[in-house]
């Protein structure tokens, strides 16, 4: 634990009103981190600030969550990494509770779950908010058969295995969808701890916006399902397909069988083309769930590979 490097990772835009304490707060909780602010194009003195308050500061020019968090993860070097949201809703205290997991090699990704205790919900006032929220959890817990509680928190600590072999493709906000659903995919360890959250200071805006961001989120849960989880997913459409064709169809095939002959043609062939659409989009499903299979072993004998070099490293130190 003398040499063990722990690096507190904080995107930012427009944080001038937060930034200095949160710098401050995880400064006294760990002395001995390092701090890393990524200013994001803020048009505020957000750099400045945290410069002062003695943060590690860098920028990324290109706009949105996703892109710094990917920057971040490439440049960045540690063994245990903490990234926490520069708006000052999530209390420095907690992070003890959740490196612990992570430096006793019980969790890959520790989870800052802001919902169990209900302080968020008393926080955050917008219905729609806790609504996406519970969407997008109950999706993914059904999509993966699990029973997590907060898809979405931005106070996560992460091993260097996770943060070295995660391909971070969102740009935006659907960021934290991507981890857990990435986390879930590939069979890394996850684990969650209650945290408090706390609003905004007054005069700090979010930068989430309810709508825009909600359908990107919906958007992302969508091709997750359809990437990672192809046989269901295309196997879901190919039934959609086949009852549309058989409740099309029906009318012809009674016509058929009672008179030996149709007339409602344009419907036979609708009905004959849906049911075909339906055969083709089981067979799509049938492929790319072996080439998904695949891609999970490829991915398993890299990461196995990676693990190895890492611990060849270590020996040679």
């Amino acid at each position: 634990m003398k040499n063990e490097k722990i690096a507190v990772l904080v995107p930012c835009y427009n944080e001038e009103l937060t930034i200095e304490k949160v710098i401050k707060d995880f400064k006294k909780e760990l002395p001995e981190a390092e701090i890393y602010v990524y200013d994001n194009n803020s048009k505020d003195k957000t750099a400045e600030i945290a410069k002062k308050a003695g943060a590690i500061v860098r920028t990324e020019n290109r706009q949105g969550k996703g892109n710094v968090v990917r920057t971040m993860f490439r440049e960045i070097d540690a063994d245990i990494y903490v990234m926490v949201d520069g708006d000052d809703t999530y209390p420095a205290e907690f992070v003890h509770e959740l490196i612990k997991p992570v430096r006793d090699d019980e969790a890959d990704m520790v989870i800052g779950d802001r919902l169990s205790n209900g302080t968020y919900q008393q926080e955050i006032k917008k219905n729609f908010h806790e609504f996406g929220n519970n969407l997008v959890r109950g999706s993914i817990n059904l999509l993966f058969d699990n029973k997590l509680k907060d898809i979405m928190t931005g106070y996560r600590v992460f091993n260097k295995i996770f943060v070295k072999n995660m391909p971070v493709m969102s740009p935006k906000f659907e960021l934290e969808t991507e981890m857990t659903l990435f986390a879930l995919d590939k069979k890394f360890r996850i684990k969650e701890i209650p945290i408090v959250f706390r609003e905004r200071p007054e005069g700090s805006e979010s930068k989430i916006n309810t709508v825009s961001d909600g359908i990107k989120v919906i958007k992302t849960i969508i091709k997750m399902f359809k990437d990672h989880k192809p046989l269901r997913f295309f196997t879901i459409i190919a039934m959609i397909l086949f009852v549309i064709g058989i409740i099309i169809g029906t009318p012809v095939l009674i016509e058929f069988f009672n008179a030996h002959y149709i007339t409602k043609v344009p419907s036979a062939i609708l009905a004959t083309g849906i049911i075909t659409l339906a055969v083709i989009a089981e067979q799509c499903g049938v492929i790319l769930h072996t080439i998904v299979k695949q891609h999970r072993e490829n991915y398993e004998l890299n990461l196995l590979r990676y693990q190895q070099n890492e611990s060849n490293k270590g020996d040679k130190e």
